[in-house]
């Protein structure tokens, strides 16, 4: 019944409130009420002139700057308030609605009718109810209407008054900060969480510093996550959202057996509390069995139309054939050469018919175009022709493209990247039996497996540390021009696994060499393990170096709390020597100084001397 009553009143409000745009006259709306009403109630004139006076007091008039004109509510023996000329209480008094109106209903409804300046000014009064803002923002992102969601959002958290926010304001938040992202306001994003960590109420602190500890982690910035979390942790310590996110922060750490750990203690505590619905305790379940499987389902099963097809790849990957050899041949010069077959280029044909992307020639990472829109289709293609994989041409294409979506989520490396890895490893042996020789990257088709491979290095780092290391190293060794770069990415890696020894051997590039576009991250690299191996002159001496390379990057390292820094580039790429550089730098490596023992003391300590 209260579902019918629902759908009638809306419907009335909605007519109603045509009926007063006409010219925001009583009048006019009794008229409406008496004439049209009646069929928008189920025939019930008494109804339909109880309920008309009723929407009149709470409807904003743009003639009175968006103020309502409410109406005296009569006494029992006055003369009733839809002008019928009886007593109320032989009127719309003796009417019984059949469920509430709410008082924000035709606020609401003109929210989601006014458009442009009419909106503008709407919005600018500060006259519209926070439960009208709040409901007509939430549908209007519900029905696509970005523009529109944002601008009223944005009004509902403008307001001043963090007190009279409704309860329902989470859900409005998150999506405001989505469609900040979505729309590319990204300063607005931050002074939105900025004002709600600082003003807000706890329950909203918390989902900002939960939100914030997530945008940390997608841009690999572990110690800004981490500190967030900590400080999320301590708003809402009882917020099922953080057992989710502490398994994704330990699994972006490295730490699987942690995350595993924690997400026990999480289940426990929280089922121990017994205020969980059965799906969200079925979920903690499953993560405390295993973190990275369950949230790697969970990412698929978000996917919708991917979910079927990224399942079918998986189940592909796992009994997929060995691969065929290549032709490599290495020359009397040691330079190692792999040319693509007739059958493989046949095969590559095929693929590319329905793979609407290829990459770009002089990018290590890049594609043309975005084959995700698509990738259905072409998804379905591939698991119907394996064999399209025995080509490195269609192993590369797919592997940039997964790699370009999930190369950040460590819990996609096992089932994903590492089958590939695997694949393309059986290649790399081939080609280093055929001689002692460099792989170059302009040397015949040698570009398909260098651009693969180090895809796939950046795709198993987060999720398949060792495994990645393995294959960087051998890369390394085939290209010892490290024409990938990776150099500094391996160093980074035997920083976190603790071999300081190999780290430091790695961080001096072949002799004749400069250091190159990576100087930075191999001086400061060179100084942590120096450090760890307590040959502290040493590493003062690498310290010297980096600070004459960047004079920013050490004091960015210190720093507790600094503003963040954004490329100057269009393209995102920093400068030598550039704030955004040292920013970078921080972002991915700070949280091994922090680790280590005394390191960001020692560092402060020198620059202070």
């Amino acid at each position: 019944m209260l579902a019918v009553w629902v759908e009638q009143l809306l419907g009335f409000s909605s007519g109603a409130l045509k009926a007063i745009r006409q010219d925001e006259r009583y009048p006019t709306l009794m008229t409406w009420a008496r004439k049209e009403g009646p069929t928008l109630v189920g025939g019930n004139l008494p109804m339909a002139q109880a309920l008309a006076p009723e929407l009149w007091s709470q409807t904003p008039l743009e003639r009175l700057d968006f103020a309502t004109e409410p109406l005296a509510r009569p006494g029992r023996n006055e003369p009733c308030w839809c002008d019928s000329g009886r007593k109320t209480k032989q009127c719309c008094g003796a009417v019984r609605l059949p469920g509430p109106v709410p008082g924000h209903l035709m606020w609401m409804l003109s929210l989601r009718e006014w458009k442009g300046n009419t909106l503008k000014a709407a919005l600018a009064s500060g006259r519209a109810p926070a439960q009208g803002l709040l409901e007509a923002g939430l549908i209007a992102a519900e029905t696509g209407q970005r523009g529109r969601a944002q601008q009223i959002l944005e009004s509902l958290f403008e307001r001043g008054d963090w007190s009279q926010l409704p309860e329902q304001a989470e859900p409005a938040f998150e999506i405001l900060i989505d469609l900040y992202q979505e729309r590319g306001f990204h300063r607005k994003r931050e002074a939105l969480l900025d004002a709600v960590l600082e003003h807000g109420p706890l329950f909203l602190r918390g989902v900002a510093l939960e939100r914030l500890c997530l945008m940390h982690l997608d841009a690999d910035d572990l110690d800004s996550a981490r500190a967030a979390f900590v400080r999320a942790q301590q708003a809402l310590p009882d917020s099922p959202t953080l057992a989710y996110i502490e398994a994704m922060l330990l699994l972006h750490e490295g730490h699987e057996q942690e995350a595993a750990e924690r997400a026990r203690f999480w289940f426990r505590r929280l089922a121990r509390q017994g205020e969980l619905d059965p799906d969200q305790l079925e979920f903690l379940a499953d993560l405390a069995e295993n973190p990275g499987a369950t949230l790697a389902e969970q990412l698929l099963n978000a996917e919708e139309d991917l979910a079927g097809p990224l399942a079918s790849l998986q189940a592909l990957l796992e009994v997929l054939p060995t691969a065929p050899r290549l032709q490599v041949t290495c020359s009397d010069e040691g330079r190692l050469m792999y040319r693509q077959s007739d059958r493989e280029q046949a095969l590559i044909t095929a693929w590319l018919a329905c793979f609407p992307a290829e990459a770009v020639s002089e990018s290590p990472l890049g594609l043309e175009d975005d084959p995700w829109p698509a990738a259905g289709e072409w998804l379905a293609e591939l698991c119907a022709h394996p064999e399209w994989l025995d080509a490195p041409a269609v192993l590369q294409g797919l592997t940039l493209a997964l790699t370009t979506r999930f190369g950040s989520l460590p819990w996609m490396a096992p089932s994903l990247f590492v089958p590939l890895a695997e694949r393309l490893e059986r290649w790399l042996e081939q080609a280093a039996a055929e001689g002692t020789g460099t792989l170059i990257w302009d040397d015949g088709d040698n570009a398909l497996l260098l651009r693969t491979g180090l895809a796939l290095v950046v795709g198993m780092e987060r999720g398949a540390r060792q495994h990645s290391r393995r294959l960087a190293e051998r890369l390394l060794a085939l290209d010892d021009h490290d024409s990938l770069g990776l150099r500094e990415l391996v160093l980074d890696q035997l920083l976190r696994d603790g071999r300081d020894s190999e780290a430091l051997a790695i961080s001096y590039p072949p002799e004749g060499e400069e250091l190159g576009e990576a100087a930075l991250s191999l001086l400061l690299g060179r100084a942590l393990s120096l450090f760890r191996l307590e040959r502290l002159d040493e590493a003062a001496e690498a310290l010297e170096k980096a600070r004459r390379y960047n004079a920013h990057a050490l004091a960015l390292l210190c720093a507790e709390n600094p503003r963040p820094v954004t490329a100057a580039s269009r393209d995102g790429l920093t400068e030598p020597g550039s704030r955004a550089e040292g920013w970078q730098y921080r972002t991915l490596m700070r949280d091994q100084w922090r680790t280590t023992p005394g390191a960001l003391a020692w560092l402060q300590a020198w620059l202070d001397g």
